[in-house]
C-alpha cells in the first residue's frame, strides 16, 4: 500500500484538527508516539529489553516529549534507561514539561552522558518543524550521538533533517531506523534524505480518515495490519 506524504505545513494542520476538532490531547498522541516507540526499540534489540541499556536524547519540545514517554515504557518492560535532557528542566512547558514530572517521580530524570555501554539510542531531540542547522547545544549531541557508533532510532525525522525538503542540516542525525507518525513526510521520501533515515516505519497516534479528507488528502487507515508499519516493505511490523 503507497501511503501519501504531508509537508511540515499539512502535519502542523493536522495536529490542529486532532486538538480542536476531534478534542484529541497533545498528550493522548505523545502517549501513542511514545508507546509506539518503545515498541519499535524492543523490536530492534531482538524482542527483549531486560537490562537493556538505552540512551534517549530529548529535546525540550513536543518531540523530546514523545522520547520522555518512550523512556517510561521502556522502563517498565525492564531496561535500564538514561535520559539526557538537552536543555534546563525550567525550559521546559506544557505537556513536554508533564511528562518529565513524571520522570522525576520515576527517578528517570537522570542525565547520563556516556555512551559507551548503550545498546541503542533514541533520537527525540528535534521535532518535524525544525529548520536550518541545530543549535547549540542540540548539534553537540547528534555529533556525539553519530560519533557513537550505536544504532540510533530517530522519532519522527531525525534531528537536523527538513522534513519538507529533505535536506539535511549541519549536522543531522545518521539513524539506522526513523519512526514517523501518521503519515510519511515529503522529504522523508527525498532521496538524499536516505542515509540519515535508515529504515522507516510509520506509526499510529491515532489519527481517523476522515480527517485527512478533511485536508484533501485521499487515504484508508494505514494501520490495518498494526500500529507500526514499514515503509520500506509495506508490511504491519
Amino acid at each position: 500500500m503507497k501511503f501519501p506524504a504531508l509537508t511540515t505545513d499539512q502535519m502542523k494542520e493536522v495536529d490542529r484538527l486532532m486538538i480542536e476538532s476531534y478534542g484529541v490531547t497533545l498528550g493522548q498522541m505523545m502517549e501513542n508516539a511514545g508507546r509506539n516507540l518503545a515498541e519499535l526499540a524492543r523490536r530492534m534489540l531482538g524482542s527483549r529489553v531486560v537490562d537493556r541499556r538505552i540512551t534517549i536524547l530529548c529535546g525540550a519540545g513536543n518531540n523530546g516529549g514523545g522520547g520522555m514517554v518512550a523512556a517510561r515504557h521502556l522502563h517498565n518492560m525492564g531496561a535500564q534507561v538514561s535520559v539526557v535532557l538537552a536543555s534546563e528542566p525550567n525550559q521546559l512547558k506544557g505537556v513536554p514539561a508533564h511528562q518529565w514530572s513524571i520522570l522525576r517521580a520515576m527517578e528517570l530524570d537522570r542525565v547520563d552522558f556516556d555512551f559507551g555501554s548503550s545498546s541503542l539510542i533514541l533520537d527525540s531531540l528535534l521535532g518535524y518543524g525544525s529548520q536550518g542547522n541545530p543549535w547549540h547545544p542540540i548539534n553537540d549531541w547528534i555529533k556525539r550521538a553519530n560519533d557513537s557508533g550505536i544504532p540510533i532510532l530517530s522519532l519522527d525525522s531525525p534531528s537536523g533533517l527538513n522534513t519538507t525538503t529533505g535536506i539535511a542540516g549541519q549536522p543531522c542525525i545518521q539513524a539506522e531506523a526513523t519512526m514517523t507518525l501518521t503519515l510519511p513526510k515529503t522529504g522523508l521520501l527525498a532521496s538524499q534524505a536516505k542515509e540519515f533515515i535508515g529504515m522507516l516505519y510509520l506509526a499510529d497516534i491515532g489519527v481517523p480518515p476522515e480527517l485527512y479528507r478533511r485536508i484533501g488528502i485521499q487515504v484508508e487507515s494505514p494501520f490495518v495490519r498494526g500500529s507500526i508499519v514499514s515503509l520500506d516493505n509495506e508490511e504491519g511490523q
